[in-house]
């Protein structure tokens, strides 16, 4: 028996607030996003009871009179007033939802997986692995907004700072780790990191406080931003995106006190990650400005670079740049750990066309292209399939050919041609 596709959406809802309201030991994390927006989600709780209507329905799935959907199910009640759904049976409005085929939603919404699991109808669905995988409040923009507006009611000093980062909730970062084509050493830091947070209090104790500072270095192009974004998803930390040149390029005298309120900010956050594009930037400045405000704001990275780290700050800190052979000793003692983002050999160009296209009805041959396409960045790759879609669609076609991959290699060429060329 299977049953109407926005039946079942609809039933997920009124499901999951008749079981969130029954027990009072489940909390946000144990609803899905969608059913936090309908139960109106604000902060870190929701308010007891919860009620479904026909509006929240409309607004969250787009579904007109959803009572009307329901009428089949015998243990749905609607009130005429207030446009209210109702359960006046739970186990067999469930058993019904689960005839109907509702099992791959109880293995998505956490909410269900525990009743079902409390009556031994779960049919192998584990609650505590469902949980596990639903997004958590605390990786949302809503959580994260709260907590700056909060932050900057109590030190209106941090307002400055929010000028000059770009600041990511983990929900809003489109970049998967599973996305990315890593090097085993990039993996390895990665896993070095997530088990140095499973244990950071351990490591606090046995006062280990060098951990959590990487450098990235490699051309441009090569994943070191993606890499860093894709970590706030996997590490559920909010990421605080800044460039050096922008935040010295306003205000010359202000840079070291805004320098002060970034890492500020970033401690008020943690865990969080704080991502510092354009690391040369810093040798730049030592080398070729005697700007004394200048050196004072490099004085005063360097001074908050030692005065963070990950253990006890919840913090770690990301250096990218293209130029590491700017880096002084000074600069570079600061990290622990450097992790290099070389060109793509011609395995890895493989594996990043057949990720850029998995989605695509791509016909070429990838072996063929990875060696065609030596000394393309990670970010060529992806440039030169984007234009060998657009010359697809042109041709009113969306399978991908060899013939549009090729005008997605010249394109690339081209630009790089133009690049080094002499305009003098």
């Amino acid at each position: 028996m299977s049953g109407d596709s926005d039946t079942l959406r609809i039933m997920e809802i009124v499901l999951t607030a008749e079981i969130f309201n029954q027990n009072p030991e489940l909390d946000i994390n144990d609803i899905t996003p969608l059913c936090r927006d309908v139960f109106g989600a604000t902060g870190s709780e929701i308010k007891r009871p919860v009620y479904v209507s026909d509006g929240l329905i409309k607004r969250a799935l787009s579904i007109a009179d959803a009572h009307t959907k329901l009428v089949a199910n015998p243990f749905i009640s609607y009130e005429e007033f207030g446009q209210r759904l109702k359960i006046t049976a739970l186990e067999p409005a469930g058993q019904w939802f689960l005839k109907q085929g509702g099992k791959p939603f109880l293995e998505k919404n956490p909410a269900l997986a525990f009743y079902f699991e409390k009556i031994g109808g779960s049919n192998g669905v584990s609650y505590k692995d469902v949980r596990k995988v639903n997004p958590p409040f605390e990786d949302t923009k809503a959580h994260l907004d709260a907590r700056i507006s909060r932050l900057i009611s109590e030190d209106e000093k941090l307002r400055g700072a929010l000028d000059l980062v770009i600041l990511s909730a983990p929900d809003e970062i489109e970049q998967h780790i599973d996305d990315l084509v890593c090097t085993d050493d990039q993996i390895a830091i990665i896993n070095k990191i997530q088990h140095a947070l499973d244990h950071r209090d351990f490591l606090h104790r046995h006062r280990i406080y060098e951990i959590g500072k990487l450098l990235f270095v490699g051309p441009p192009g090569t994943g070191k931003t993606s890499l860093a974004l894709a970590m706030s998803r996997t590490m559920h930390m909010p990421v605080l995106e800044v460039r050096l040149s922008m935040v010295t390029s306003q205000y010359l005298g202000e840079t070291s006190k805004n320098i002060d309120r970034i890492f500020d900010l970033a401690k008020q956050l943690a865990p969080a990650i704080l991502f510092v594009d354009e690391f040369d930037f810093v040798a730049k400045s030592r080398t070729t400005d005697d700007h004394g405000a200048m050196k004072r704001a490099v004085n005063s990275l360097l001074k908050n670079i030692d005065r963070i780290n990950l253990i006890r700050n919840g913090v770690l800190l990301i250096g990218a740049t293209n130029h590491p052979q700017l880096l002084d000793e000074a600069a570079w003692r600061r990290f622990d750990e450097v992790v290099e983002f070389s060109l793509p050999d011609e395995g890895m160009r493989k594996d990043i066309l057949k990720k850029v296209t998995s989605t695509l009805h791509c016909t070429v041959d990838y072996a063929a292209l990875a060696k065609k396409t030596e000394r393309f960045s990670g970010s060529d790759l992806r440039m030169m399939i984007k234009e060998a879609i657009l010359s697809a669609l042109m041709d009113k076609r969306n399978d991908i050919r060899e013939s549009d991959i090729e005008k997605g290699i010249t394109m690339v060429r081209n630009r790089e041609a133009i690049r080094h060329q002499n305009w003098l």
